[in-house]
């Protein structure tokens, strides 16, 4: 009997934020495949740090471009075809909503308190890095 070892993939995201009305908001965007409620991530580029990479990320799949702090916010994994993705978060501060991005098409994405973020994102780790958020941030 053999054991099979799953195969651990290194990624880097964002939660981005905004103030609107004095109340804090994040984006989700939707997965490209599955259309779960998701935070902008991907795999960390050899040439780039885990921030910039989180960065392009964010532009790539939500048009969202804006400063991301260094601080890590936590580490979360899923599972994809097969693979352990370890995700490290970091904040995004949104500093420009773009009207056209590369994948647009795929995704659509959406501002929410932080309360319905939590209920919307399926990962226990990233509803407890949500929900850390509020008093730390702002």
């Amino acid at each position: 009997m053999s054991i099979k070892t799953a195969v651990l993939v290194e990624q880097s995201g964002v939660i981005p934020y905004r103030i609107q009305d004095g109340e804090i908001e994040v984006m989700l965007i939707t997965s490209s495949a599955s259309k779960r409620w998701v935070i902008p991530k991907g795999l960390i580029e050899p040439d780039m740090t885990p921030q910039d990479s989180a960065a392009k990320e964010a532009w790539e799949e939500a048009g969202l471009l804006g400063k991301v702090f260094p601080d890590l916010l936590g580490i979360y994994e899923y599972q994809k075809s097969g693979c352990i993705c370890q995700v490290g978060v970091f904040l995004l501060q949104v500093q420009a909503v773009l009207e056209v991005w590369p994948e647009a098409s795929k995704r659509n994405r959406q501002w929410v308190s932080i309360p319905k973020a939590i209920k919307r994102v399926n990962e226990p780790e990233l509803k407890l890095i949500l929900a850390d958020l509020s008093p730390k941030f702002w």
